[in-house]
């Protein structure tokens, strides 16, 4: 969907701080937050892309003025409310006066500290060969999606190469509407100048990972 979370390329937002110290939190209400994220029981319709459609619908001006890990704590309420796992007052009261139905007990702390976020492979077999080889020029879809996408505002309608195929993933659009098919994704690199005309002139190449229903060929 076209919202506030879009922002890559857009400008007005002053320059980006490359010199941030590298660190994974900058108070320790983040890692609470991180903590309780990883060891909260999961509902059935909940998925990764769901929990993200759900963050972008986040008020434009609420989600520029919070936090990352403070807008979690927006998403995942929503989620708890639309999936019937908490009311509205239960969140403000912070106390459980009902335990839902159909769910695995929530992790330990000492669990949770263990949970390992490397690299793992998520592709799956399909019958459909790829569409676009590597080296293929193909130029992405113009129009904008009114639900999660992952095809950014900045990217939509520019020529681009492929750069790499991974395989069929799971398509985030699809997922975070509850539906679950795999699709061919691709690596595309795309030269700077094709997405911003100011650029021109310089060697800078963007890589974007991209699902085989953005492309047709160039």
């Amino acid at each position: 969907m076209d919202g506030i979370h879009d922002l890559g390329g857009r400008q007005g937002f002053g320059p980006v701080d490359v010199d941030e110290p590298e660190e994974q939190f900058h108070a320790p209400w983040e890692a609470r937050v991180r903590g309780m994220v990883n060891s909260m029981s999961r509902a059935p319709d909940w998925n990764i892309d769901w929990f993200r459609h759900c963050r972008e619908l986040i008020d434009p001006i609420d989600y520029l003025q919070r936090p990352y890990f403070d807008q979690w704590v927006q998403t995942y309420a929503a989620m708890m409310v639309n999936s019937g796992l908490a009311t509205v007052d239960e969140l403000a009261s912070g106390r459980a006066v009902s335990r839902p139905e159909g769910l695995s007990p929530p992790m330990t702390a000492e669990q949770a500290r263990r949970v390992s976020l490397g690299a793992r492979r998520f592709e799956a077999p399909v019958q459909a060969s790829p569409r676009f080889d590597v080296g293929a020029r193909v130029r992405t879809l113009a129009h904008g999606i009114p639900t999660h996408t992952r095809l950014p505002g900045y990217a939509r309608g520019r020529t681009g190469r492929v750069h790499a195929q991974h395989g069929a993933h799971v398509m985030a659009d699809d997922n975070a509407l509850g539906t679950k098919v795999h699709e061919h994704l691709y690596t595309v690199s795309f030269d700077a100048v094709e997405l911003w005309p100011e650029a021109s002139g310089r060697r800078d190449v963007v890589l974007l990972n991209l699902w085989e229903r953005y492309l047709e060929p160039a």
